[in-house]
C-alpha cells in the first residue's frame, strides 16, 4: 500500500505532543508512525542527494486498509529552519498540528527533560545566561539540547512555515487548553482532519511529571523580558490573549 504523509504534529517540543500523539492513536481512520518522533526532515543525512530518498520515512508506517490520513510527530519540524521546504517539498498539502506552551515554562521543562537525560549539567540560570555562546557550536544550524530560549520564539517559526503553507493547512492550539479540556481540543484537531470525532477522550498521564526543581523568581523576570516582545508579537499574529503567559510565567 503506498503511502503519503497528511499531517505533522510538528511542534512545540514540551507542549503536550506526546499527549496529543496518544489521543489521535486512538482513531482507527488515522494511522500513525509506528513510534513518535521520526526524525525524518530534520535529518540532513536524507538530504545530500536528489533525488530525495522517502522510503526510510514511509517505512515508518505500518498502512491498514483503515487508514484514510497518515501522520507522525516531531517537534522539532517547527523550529527547524529548513524543514517547511523539505516537507513542502513532499507534500505541498500537509497540515500542521502547532502546540504553543508559555515560553517561560516551556523553557524549564526543556531544561528539566534535558537534565534528567544526562545532556545538561549546568543549573537553569547558567543555561540560560550562558545559551546563544554555547548554540553557537552548533551553527549554522540550531542547537538541538541547548535552545531553551531560541525555540520559545515561535513568531518566526510560524512565519517560516506559512512561507511555505497557507494558513489554513497549520491548526494552532495552546498546551493550556489541551490540558485543561482535551475532549475539545482533540475534537477540534479531529475537525481539522476531517475525520469523525471521538467520545470519551481521557487526560494522558504525561501531563503529571513532576521537577525535581522549581524555577526562581530571578529566572522568570529574566525570561519574561526576553519574550516580552514576543508574546505581544504572537497576540497581534493569532489573535489569541496571552495574558496568562505574561502573568504566571
Amino acid at each position: 500500500m503506498e503511502i503519503k504523509v497528511n499531517f505533522l504534529i510538528a511542534g512545540t517540543q514540551k507542549s503536550g505532543t506526546t499527549a496529543l500523539d496518544a489521543y489521535l492513536r486512538l482513531h482507527p481512520n488515522l494511522g500513525m508512525a509506528s513510534e513518535k518522533e521520526v526524525h525524518f526532515f530534520d535529518n540532513e543525512t536524507y538530504f545530500t542527494n536528489d533525488p530525495i530518498d522517502y522510503s526510510p520515512y514511509h517505512q515508518a508506517f505500518a498502512p491498514k486498509p483503515e487508514h484514510r490520513l497518515f501522520g507522525e510527530s516531531t517537534p522539532i519540524y517547527m523550529y527547524w529552519r529548513t524543514a517547511s521546504e523539505r516537507i513542502w517539498r513532499y507534500n505541498p498539502d500537509m497540515k500542521f498540528i502547532l502546540i504553543l506552551r508559555n515560553p517561560i515554562e516551556r523553557a524549564f521543562s526543556h531544561w528539566n527533560m534535558e537534565c534528567s537525560r544526562g545532556a545538561e549539567q549546568l543549573s537553569f540560570w547558567e543555561a540560560i545566561t550562558n545559551e546563544q555562546q554555547r548554540c553557537q557550536a552548533a551553527w549554522p544550524l540550531q542547537h538541538r539540547v541547548y535552545s531553551y530560549i531560541d525555540r520559545g520564539f515561535y513568531s518566526k517559526q510560524l512565519a517560516d512555515i506559512w512561507r511555505y503553507f497557507p494558513r489554513q493547512n497549520t491548526l494552532l492550539l495552546k498546551h493550556e487548553e489541551l490540558k485543561a479540556s482535551p475532549q475539545k481540543i482533540v475534537n477540534q484537531v479531529f475537525d481539522f482532519l476531517g475525520v469523525d470525532r471521538l467520545i470519551d477522550i481521557k487526560p494522558h498521564e504525561i501531563f503529571a511529571i513532576p521537577y525535581g526543581q522549581t524555577i526562581s523568581p530571578k529566572e522568570k523576570a529574566f525570561l519574561l523580558e526576553r519574550f516580552a516582545e514576543e508574546i505581544n508579537t504572537l497576540e497581534q499574529q493569532l489573535n489569541w490573549d496571552c495574558t496568562d503567559w505574561k502573568n504566571n510565567g
